[in-house]
């Protein structure tokens, strides 16, 4: 089985920068795959809130992780600078799947690529309930090309 190329910065629609830290390395000398993950998280949120669908604090229907994960084409080490490039791929009723992609510097090809699928719960009960349409129009801007 072949495995797929590493997208490049086309394929997404916004982008944020990351800068690394002396304590995201391990002992193999570049960056630990935990620290990938919260880059996704902070770029999927960063979103919401720059868009002015969420605030953390007061928001009534909020988005919980539902499914997670990440390949690595690349190595990645402190101190190097980090965009996180953000898709959204799948839009659903109370859900939402992103691409995500990890890019070195200034490289166009993906040192890493994620998803991210994100349901929309009411914070009270936690319960899916459907997206708010300003949150979906939001997610239509960053909407990947079919």
């Amino acid at each position: 089985m072949s495995r797929l190329p590493p997208p490049t910065r086309a394929a997404f629609r916004r982008f944020f920068p990351i800068s690394t830290r002396w304590m995201d390395n391990d002992v193999y000398g570049h960056i630990n795959n935990v620290i990938y993950y919260s880059w996704f998280d902070t770029a999927v949120n960063g979103f919401l809130i720059d868009s002015g669908t969420l605030d953390i604090g007061t928001s009534p229907v909020v988005a919980l992780v539902a499914e997670t994960g990440c390949r690595y084409h690349a190595s990645i080490s402190y101190p190097e600078q980090v965009t996180i490039g953000l898709a959204a791929v799948h839009l659903g009723r109370s859900s939402v799947r992103y691409a995500l992609g990890a890019f070195r510097d200034n490289d166009e090809t993906a040192a890493a690529e994620g998803h991210f699928v994100h349901v929309y719960v009411d914070r009270a009960t936690q319960r899916p309930v459907p997206m708010p349409e300003v949150t979906r129009a939001a997610l239509e801007s960053i909407r990947a090309a079919s």
